[in-house]
């Protein structure tokens, strides 16, 4: 099979780009015939450019504009399904670099939607609001009165909005990363939707957990991730287990603001700030953590870095928001807590903290449901699943044979 593979990036650097890259290995190690189109855009210096098509991209000014009205791209695209003549195009990550004006290309080929965040429903895609609270509104007027949009990427941005309600019939599947994500969008008038989980890469469980206790974080450092809740509830449990570290790996805007909460708590002789680190640094690292906490505000589409700590057989504490309900087994591969909720996190770390054989066997539990619903295998067959019955409805046959 033909199969395109369409994302805004195509450099080895956040969770959609990981995943359509390993995608593209999964499928082409199946024999089909996979190609990548992004953007040119290098988002992390130093990072490899690995789309085998690429058109314009910037992250300059420039970029609310070509977001809406992308000729490079729409031109790149056109000659990409005159020359290459793909059987299926899978859309992932767009409306950020790549704009609407593809989707008009797309019309006369099966073709499938993977949106990675509420793009689809919200023009910065979180579908959060400036107070970091769940918006409940629909994309329009409201995302100008409730702050999030000034005047002006208010028009450009539903300028975009209104090209993408004209052309989105192009898709004849949407495929969310979890049931919470597909019943927002649902919600919103986007149907029919396929729940399909991000795929982790199997890798070999850690060492044996040993002193010191060690709790770690992985992520952008942004107040929606809800670090300074971390924080908080590791300075209330540093009396009791003195000698705990913490691990933070990740950089963002809120690094000062956070490298000052934790002077203010007397916590930051016990921290280890790790900074932008490559995946295997991060995973050799990480090897020591008895517990990974995922205390985000903000309802996640999915949590590559939640998967990506059963898989290494580490305990997980996530706030009970978005995906995380449907991927940690509560009080079985770890706990669950409620979001920006200090006292049941700092609960929660105690319990296991306290007890080296709950961490061993939480870590363990969440290893092997990993593997069973979470590897990138089994992503990868479905989504092969997928493209023959999107391809055999389309030319109206009962099988297609790859």
């Amino acid at each position: 099979m033909k199969i395109l593979l369409i994302n805004d990036y195509g450099t080895p650097t956040g969770g959609a780009e990981l995943q359509m890259l390993s995608l593209r290995e999964g499928l082409a190690s199946r024999g089909h015939d996979v190609r990548l189109f992004s953007s040119d855009v290098i988002s992390v210096v130093g990072e490899p450019l690995l789309a085998d098509y690429t058109c314009f991209g910037t992250n300059s000014r420039l970029q609310a504009v070509s977001q809406t009205f992308n000729i490079s791209a729409y031109r790149k695209l056109r000659q990409i399904m005159q020359e290459f003549r793909p059987d299926v195009v899978h859309v992932r990550m767009f409306m950020w670099q790549m704009s609407p004006l593809i989707l008009p290309l797309l019309k006369k080929v099966p073709c499938l939607y993977q949106t990675a965040v509420y793009k689809a429903i919200c023009p910065l895609g979180t579908k959060t609001l400036p107070d970091g609270s769940p918006c409940q509104q629909k994309m329009g007027t409201a995302c100008l009165k409730q702050g999030c949009l000034t005047p002006q990427s208010w028009i450009t941005y539903m300028t975009q909005a209104k090209l993408w309600q004209q052309w989105r019939q192009a898709f004849d599947l949407v495929v969310a990363l979890s049931y919470r994500m597909k019943a927002k969008l649902e919600a919103e008038g986007i149907k029919p939707v396929k729940v399909v989980y991000n795929g982790v890469p199997e890798r070999p469980s850690r060492p044996d957990l040993s002193d010191p206790p060690t709790v770690a974080y992985a992520g952008r450092l942004v107040k929606e991730k809800g670090i300074d809740v971390l924080l908080k509830a590791f300075a209330q449990i540093q009396n009791t287990i003195p000698q705990i570290r913490l691990l933070i790996a990740g950089q963002g805007p809120e690094h000062n603001n956070l490298r000052s909460l934790a002077s203010k708590l007397g916590i930051d002789h016990n921290l280890i700030w790790l900074g932008h680190i490559s995946r295997s640094q991060l995973e050799d690292k990480f090897n020591s953590a008895w517990v990974q906490v995922i205390p985000s505000l903000w309802e996640e589409p999915f949590g590559n870095v939640t998967t990506e700590a059963m898989i290494r057989g580490t305990a997980v504490i996530a706030s009970a928001v978005g995906a995380q309900p449907e991927i940690v087994e509560d009080r079985k591969t770890g706990f669950l807590v409620p979001p920006n909720d200090v006292d049941a996190l700092a609960k929660a770390l105690l319990n296991l903290l306290l007890n080296q054989s709950l961490a061993e066997e939480m870590g363990q539990l969440g290893r092997l449901r990993a593997q069973t619903y979470f590897s990138e295998d089994c992503r990868t067959e479905t989504f092969i699943e997928i493209y023959q019955n999107l391809y055999s409805a389309y030319h109206g046959i009962e099988n297609f044979i790859s």
